[in-house]
């Protein structure tokens, strides 16, 4: 079985090589934003043919039952910055690309192993549901209210990992998103929880992403 890990920059990279040793389970930085996760994500899949693939890196929290170095595992997926408005048709959704679905949702077995890793795991609180994605990095009360305001029920907000599952939806691909909370930008300002967790609390915390994808090469996971 072969795993690809897909992360934004380097320090994200650098945290999850502490982890892996094992040649079909690679690490990939693809480059901040959706175009350059997207074109990371098809290469990867041409050229070394995973049978999963897994976003890993962080996220803001929604300020609910969040709270930092809590993980986000995604059961669904959508963009935040995507409108095509009602001329293309009524039925098309707030943050849909014409002729893809909605939103887009992680592999089912993937989503049942996280979910239960979530039940043994003491040390991280891993929450399930959807994660949103946008071309913006969110360090202001106002931009992350305008992005619940459209989605109340989304729990992270990144800017890769739904562009990673539309690329995976379209070449048929196992996908699923693991996102540590570093920052809470209603309760933060100018993104100093952001830059705090570098300093000080990036250290172990991709330890689910870890335990997750020990668990699937364990169960020899194939979709």
């Amino acid at each position: 079985m072969k795993i690809a890990i897909i992360a934004a920059m380097e320090k994200e990279c650098s945290q999850l090589r502490k982890f892996f040793c094992n040649s079909n389970v690679q690490i990939f930085k693809c480059g901040i934003g959706k175009v350059s996760a997207a074109l990371k994500t098809q290469e990867i899949i041409r050229s070394f043919h995973p049978d999963a693939i897994i976003s890993s890196g962080c996220a803001g929290g929604n300020g609910d039952e969040i709270n930092l170095k809590d993980v986000v595992v995604s059961s669904q997926l959508a963009y935040h910055d995507v409108y095509c408005g009602c001329a293309l048709g009524n039925e098309i959704q707030f943050g849909q690309v014409q002729g893809m679905p909605p939103r887009y949702n992680a592999d089912p077995q993937m989503l049942k192993i996280a979910q239960n890793l979530s039940l043994s795991n003491t040390n991280t609180h891993i929450h399930s549901g959807l994660i949103v994605t946008g071309d913006w990095f969110v360090d202001s009360k106002e931009k992350i209210q305008s992005i619940l305001g459209n989605f109340p029920e989304a729990k992270a907000v990144d800017m890769e990992s739904c562009a990673i599952a539309q690329t995976c939806y379209m070449n048929k691909t196992p996908f699923i998103s693991f996102r540590i909370i570093s920052d809470i930008p209603l309760k933060d300002s100018n993104a100093s929880q952001y830059h705090n967790f570098w300093e000080t609390l990036a250290d172990e915390s991709f330890e689910v992403t870890r335990t997750f994808i020990e668990d699937l090469l364990l169960l020899n996971f194939k979709s």
